[in-house]
């Protein structure tokens, strides 16, 4: 067995009385301290990240708690006429896409009922999929591109639902976006933006069915 005391490794036998100690060198020391620094750094960054992640989901929530609550309205109405969910993201975000159309699909609370809810891999498939009365919701982790506007459009034309979920402080602006609901993170980091979304479709899932259950509001 081996241990370095104020530089000096020290290695013991069988007998607890018998040692021998050899003198560690600087580079080992310095390998040493490095290896001891690097977790404490990655909780540094870890804590960072958290911090500013709860941040912008409190000013996100603080600003559109009232919006969200009349997108949950909207959708619930959409869903009492027999409309389905449509979702669709690229890249990082087709993993959101699916968890969204699972939370709809199967609601983790007993006694929720199981909403319609398909994954779009494709935009080009809302033309072969929409209805009136079905919902779009874009997930985006910046400023939508011109894919992704031009599926906002399309869905408006229909007479889709629609809602945006954007990220980048420069997406904050919705006025030039094609969308009754447009929800922005307040962040340009995209995995702050993306566990803002997070948050937020669950609030949107778990809304749509309080008004849901409510006839005297979606009727």
């Amino acid at each position: 067995m081996s241990i370095t005391i104020d530089g000096t490794q020290v290695r013991a036998g069988a007998s607890d009385a018998q040692t021998v100690a050899t003198p560690v060198s600087a580079g080992a020391r310095d390998a040493g301290r490095a290896q001891m620094s690097a977790p404490a750094d990655r909780s540094h960054a870890a804590a960072i990240h958290v911090a500013a992640s709860n941040a912008a989901s409190e000013q996100f929530f603080a600003e559109h708690a009232d919006v969200v609550a009349r997108a949950c309205h909207a959708m619930s109405v959409r869903f009492r006429r027999g409309g389905r969910l449509l979702a669709y993201g690229a890249d990082a975000q087709r993993s959101d896409v699916a968890h969204v159309v699972v939370e709809f699909l199967h609601p983790v609370i007993v006694g929720k009922r199981a909403l319609p809810a398909i994954a779009l891999p494709d935009g080009e498939l809302l033309a072969t999929l929409a209805r009136r009365d079905d919902i779009l919701v874009l997930l985006c982790a910046g400023v939508p591109g011109p894919v992704e506007s031009d599926l906002l459009v399309r869905a408006g034309r229909v007479g889709m639902l629609v809602l945006a979920l954007t990220g980048g402080r420069d997406s904050a602006d919705g006025s030039t976006l094609d969308a009754d609901f447009h929800f922005a993170a307040p962040s340009n980091d995209p995995l702050v933006v993306q566990e803002t979304h997070e948050i937020l479709y669950h609030v949107l899932w778990e809304l749509a069915h309080v008004f849901l259950e409510d006839r005297s509001v979606t009727e």
